[in-house]
């Protein structure tokens, strides 16, 4: 039965076995089953490095598992009730890449919104595929971007019939959820391969009262962070593929290309186990999470100064749905920025937030949330709300818009031309030969052949400003510009360029 098989942890069993077993180690690695000491063994103990292990008979091969490993993976894609499981020890990451790169050639057109991760933007740049941008729905309350509608999922199949595949987020960051379905079913009409970025959506699969997962609503292959939202360690993630649209053959001999032959134990043993507790576990304590989130939001929401996300919220202004494990507030109405929320959350109360923007926190919660977290939080932000509201006060008129910025180049072509490098206050009007983000969430303000405009630099220097992390291929203040003298462009479509003979 189903049941009695999903209480196995075919991998972290045998792992733990082979670790216990008083093996004589002359294989890697070098630590040789914790008998090295240092501080990190002193503080983690001795067990973490017996499971510290590389592919000893028995524990089977990621590159080509035909054992536990294998049958860990079986059992995964049973749980989400999808026809494979792949294990990732570089996360979505390279989920991401690995999609993309089994889906799509060189040329090949795909379809997907502009605010992707940069894994995805570095999946075009690998596959040499041609991106055609969907313009993601907007909040201006909020100051956010949302997901795809259906009606711009449409309209893009439409207009790009020679498409091979469209690739979705579901949900966003901030938990939007498209109609996944809907858009799939059009998308396969029109013979696309559906891809999903699910990096936030593990929990989906766990749950009846969260949306669906999107091997549920029918896409053909998805990345998901397995350690972001279903418990197992950092850096561990899965795809799971379905369907007769996947080249399954082509999809392992990718993820083979990307994937280290080193792969970590540790992080396998992970995500076996994290599965087998999701499955027995994640319903009941979900909804537990779904209940404490609602009291919290109406807490939160009646703290002079702060707006709540919620799922009415969402639905009424036009959005499909909504995950519930994730708390969006709206803080510019303190009179302080999200950036400076994000700061004095951690400084004064000791609270970690996931994500700051100009007017908004964010706050993701999982399994493993309390309700004294929430608890913790609700004071802090009433404590906040008591030193800096005050009526009619606001950090300043939400001015949020978002146009599609003007593409000249497909990413892999700019990334290999010739180059420039010039400071930022210099770059307005230039061509990027890189892509520009701020982390998180690691979606680019400028990617590889889109024009460098006044509005990203002042981006670039406002974010800055306010503590984030600037993510470059530089650091020194210089930034990766096309070298246009040594490109010539061909007459007609703005994104035909060539690297010119010398």
């Amino acid at each position: 039965m189903k049941q009695d098989r999903q209480l196995k942890t075919p991998f972290f069993t045998k792992l733990k076995d082979y670790g216990t077993s008083g093996v004589t180690p002359f294989d890697l690695p070098g630590h040789k089953l914790g008998r090295v000491k240092n501080d990190l063994a002193d503080f983690i103990g001795l067990n973490t490095f017996l499971l510290d292990s590389n592919s000893p008979i028995g524990l089977d091969s990621l590159a080509k598992p035909t054992g536990v490993i294998k049958e860990a993976q079986a059992l995964f894609a049973e749980a989400c009730g999808a026809d494979r499981c792949y294990f990732l020890t570089n996360g979505t990451t390279m989920g991401n890449l690995a999609m993309i790169m089994s889906t799509c050639k060189a040329d090949d057109k795909i379809l997907l919104p502009r605010n992707v991760h940069k894994s995805v933007i570095n999946g075009l740049i690998l596959s040499g595929a041609w991106p055609i941008f969907m313009k993601p729905d907007i909040d201006r309350d909020f100051g956010i971007t949302l997901g795809v509608s259906f009606e711009t999922a449409k309209q893009t199949i439409d207009e790009n019939p020679d498409a091979v595949a469209i690739l979705l987020i579901n949900p966003t960051y901030f938990g939007i959820v498209s109609d996944l379905e809907r858009i799939s079913d059009y998308a396969h009409e029109h013979n696309m391969v559906v891809l999903i970025d699910e990096a936030h959506g593990a929990q989906f699969y766990f749950c009846d009262k969260l949306p669906l997962g999107s091997m549920q609503a029918g896409a053909d292959i998805c990345a998901t962070s397995v350690h972001k939202t279903a418990g197992s360690m950092t850096q561990s993630s899965v795809i799971l593929a379905q369907g007769r649209r996947v080249d399954f053959t082509k999809l392992r001999s990718t993820l083979n290309i990307l994937q280290s032959t080193s792969s970590s134990a540790l992080l396998l043993a992970s995500l076996d186990c994290a599965r087998k507790t999701m499955h027995f576990e994640g319903q009941k304590r979900i909804e537990k999470i779904i209940e404490m989130a609602h009291k919290a939001r109406e807490r939160l929401a009646n703290i002079p100064g702060l707006k709540v996300m919620d799922k009415p919220y969402i639905q009424a202004n036009g959005s499909f749905n909504y995950d519930e494990t994730k708390i969006v507030v709206k803080v510019s109405d303190l009179g302080l920025s999200g950036f400076e929320v994000f700061h004095k959350m951690k400084k004064k109360y000791n609270i970690q937030l996931e994500l700051a923007e100009t007017h908004i926190i964010l706050c993701v919660l999982s399994m493993g949330t309390t309700k004294d977290d929430l608890d913790n939080l609700c004071d802090a932000f009433e404590d906040l709300s008591v030193q800096y509201y005050k009526p009619h006060r606001r950090l300043g008129k939400i001015r949020f818009d978002y146009e599609l910025p003007t593409a000249y180049a497909r990413p892999r072509d700019a990334y290999h031309a010739p180059k420039l490098f010039v400071p930022l206050q210099d770059a307005v009007n230039e061509i990027s030969a890189e892509s520009i983000m701020i982390y998180p969430p690691g979606i680019p303000l400028v990617i590889p052949g889109e024009l460098i405009t006044e509005e990203v630099v002042r981006n670039i220097n406002y974010y800055v400003k306010k503590g984030s992390t600037l993510l470059s291929d530089l650091e020194d203040g210089r930034f990766k510009i096309i070298n246009k003298e040594k490109w010539i462009k061909y007459e007609g479509d703005i994104d035909e360029f060539i690297d010119e003979e010398e």
